[in-house]
Formats: structure tokens, C-alpha cells, sequence
């Protein structure tokens, strides 16, 4: 799942980055407001890490701006402002939580986590299709209580399909959402194919359903029979 960290302390953001980066999660940074504001009008973020002091703007402005556009993306607020008034107003504007620094990394990551099961998966630690099992935290996957092996990024494909199940999701928003800025502009996305193509392998050979379908000239869909 992508993530924004819009943070202008960049010892701080990179240190959050690194953390995140390995809890198995894609993450972007701004470190300004100007360019924060270009990345949500652009992208679509699973959970965006909003400090509220940054060069020239306000991270409350840019929360206003979330719920003007009708942007659902996940917000938690990072902020050195420990009060009251502070945590109140962010939360009315559409914050889903609220995080005062200094904090520890761990505590960090668990909220993100939890903001992303209650926005994308309903509260749940575990995704339940038929026999198959995708567990949130332990980030395994078993089916008929078999595990299947998964590298990262396979997990992360099938993560970011099963938070869309039944839509179809193109392959230049899979690269968005897996790989995000850690990727340049590239002419072909054949190399999702490859990805596609051994996760479906991985899920038919343990006995699963043929879940996932490719649908010609738009993209994959995680369909549940």
C-alpha cells in the first residue's frame, strides 16, 4: 500500500520512510506544502502522514483540501503541537488519527496500519476470501491452511487488489501503488505482467481459485466467485 509522508524535517521523514519502507509499505515524501499539494491532486494514497508546521502553508490547509476535492485517502497527523485545540481541529477537518513527536516508530506504523484496516478492510487483521486467508499482520497468506510463499511484491499486488476486489484497477495504477516515486517514467508496463502472472501461478498451484482476471485493454481485477 502507497503511503505520503508530508514532513519537512527530512532526518525525520527519511527515518519514517526507512521503517515503513519495512513494514512492506510504498511511501513518498514532500517536504513542502506546495509539493504535498501537487502529490494529492495527482496520486491516490492508502494513508497520507500529515505533520501540520511546514514551509510555506499550513498541514491543516492541505486537510481542508482533501475534503474539498472528496479525496478519502487516510490521514494521520504528525505534529511537535501537543494541544487540544490542534488535535481537535484536525480531527474535525477528516483526520483519522492524531500523533504528537517525539514517537516511537513501532507506534507509528501500528496506527497507519489500523487506519488502513478500518478505510480499506473494515477494522479486519485478516482478509477472508472462500479457503484463502491474507493476514494484515503477520503478512502471510494460506490457503486450506497451507502457507503460500509470497515475495513483497507479490503481497503488495495482491493486498492493493483485494482492497479494489471486483474493480478493475489499470497497470499504471499498480505501478503508482507499488512502486510510487521509487520508479522512473517508463514506456512499458509489461513487467507487471510478470508479477501477475506468478501470483496467479502461486494461488492456482496451491489449490485456490483462478481469482485474479486480466481484463483486455484496461488492467486485473480481483474477482470473487
Amino acid at each position: 500500500m502507497k503511503l505520503l509522508i508530508i514532513e519537512d524535517e527530512k532526518e525525520l521523514s527519511e527515518s519514517i520512510k526507512k521503517y515503513l519502507a519495512s513494514e512492506k509499505f510504498i511511501c513518498e515524501t514532500a517536504y513542502d506544502y506546495h509539493t504535498a499539494m501537487e502529490k494529492i491532486h495527482i496520486n491516490e494514497y492508502a494513508c497520507i502522514l500529515l505533520d501540520i508546521t511546514l514551509p510555506n502553508g499550513n498541514g491543516l490547509d492541505i486537510l481542508k483540501e482533501l475534503k474539498r476535492i472528496e479525496k478519502t485517502d487516510g490521514v494521520l497527523i504528525i505534529s511537535a503541537r501537543n494541544s487540544f485545540e490542534d488535535k481537535i481541529r484536525g480531527l474535525n477537518l477528516g483526520a483519522d488519527d492524531y500523533v504528537t513527536k517525539p514517537f516511537h516508530l513501532p507506534e507509528l506504523g501500528a496506527r497507519v496500519a489500523a487506519i488502513i484496516r478500518r478505510k480499506s478492510f473494515d477494522g479486519r487483521n485478516q482478509i477472508i476470501i472462500d479457503e484463502l486467508v491474507l493476514d494484515l499482520n503477520d503478512k502471510t497468506l494460506k490457503f486450506n491452511d497451507q502457507l503460500i510463499t509470497l515475495t513483497r511484491k507479490e503481497y503488495e499486488l495482491l493486498l492493493y487488489l483485494l482492497s479494489n476486489k471486483n474493480k478493475v484497477v489499470t497497470k499504471e495504477a499498480i505501478v503508482e501503488h507499488l512502486w510510487g516515486d521509487d520508479i522512473d517514467m517508463v514506456d512499458s508496463f509489461d513487467f507487471i505482467y510478470s508479477h501477475v502472472k506468478n501470483l496467479r501461478k502461486k494461488l492456482i498451484q496451491s489449490g485456490a481459485p483462478d481469482y485474479i482476471k486480466a481484463v483486455y485493454g484496461m488492467g486485473y481485477k480481483f474477482a470473487q466467485r
